[in-house]
């Protein structure tokens, strides 16, 4: 099973504003804790051990409220993009910035502003990830009123497809080499969907389809929800 993961948390939340203004996204408090502390917990019931943290907007605020790990039971490492680079990277660039602070092996990855309460980061799907030859199993959810075409879609033998009938919406978790991206530069911005569509050409990513609960968190009034309905 893969025992690390990098945890994306470097974003500005311009549509959070104003609470982003003094607070990053991630560390925006649900039901009684902050959102990436949900997936702090998670990560380490699943037995992972070693987490990256890449940051940018407010970036010191992370490792003020999340220490070293010692807390959760893991090791927590920041890939710090504000303070190398002046700003955020992107998502395959942050990625690519962050892995030489990964084994060169399988990683789980997660966005630090989706609230996932129920997602286990099943070690079963790691074991089968890890025996594969794809690149990345990613995670798709229905469709939120946000998102109503959705992203990529799931080919009967689990295959992920760029463009399909039916259309999900990514839901910000997968597995992943770091092969993936070994043409993209680090401290360079650089998107993440163009290189999965083209791995996804190739046959090289899997996917399945996720059916607990899940909110991107990506403005007041949702954060306001989540927060009133338990």
């Amino acid at each position: 099973m893969s025992t690390q993961a990098l945890i994306l948390a470097a974003g500005r939340g311009e549509r959070m504003r104003p609470l982003t203004d003094h607070t990053p996204k991630p560390l925006l408090t649900v039901q009684g804790e902050p959102l990436i502390v949900w997936h702090l917990e998670n990560l380490a019931r699943a037995g992972v051990t070693d987490v990256v943290i890449n940051t940018a907007w407010l970036e010191q605020q992370f490792p003020a409220a999340l220490g070293d790990g010692s807390a959760f039971g893991l090791r927590i490492r920041y890939s710090h993009e504000g303070a190398r680079f002046g700003g955020a990277l992107e998502t395959a660039g942050g990625i690519a910035t962050a892995l030489p602070l990964l084994q060169d092996a399988p990683f789980w990855l997660v966005a630090g502003d989706v609230f996932m309460p129920g997602f286990d980061f099943p070690a079963a799907d790691a074991q089968r990830f890890a025996a594969s030859s794809a690149l990345a199993h990613i995670y798709l959810v229905s469709n939120p009123a946000h998102n109503p075409k959705g992203d990529f879609g799931i080919a009967p033998d689990g295959t992920a497809l760029s463009r399909a009938a039916e259309q999900l919406t990514y839901s910000t978790v997968g597995l992943y080499r770091p092969a993936l991206f070994k043409d993209t530069p680090a401290g360079q911005k650089a998107a993440l969907a163009p290189l999965l569509r083209q791995a996804m050409h190739g046959g090289e990513v899997t996917a399945a389809l996720y059916s607990g609960p899940w909110t991107d968190v990506g403005t007041p009034e949702r954060l306001a929800e989540l927060n009133t309905t338990r």
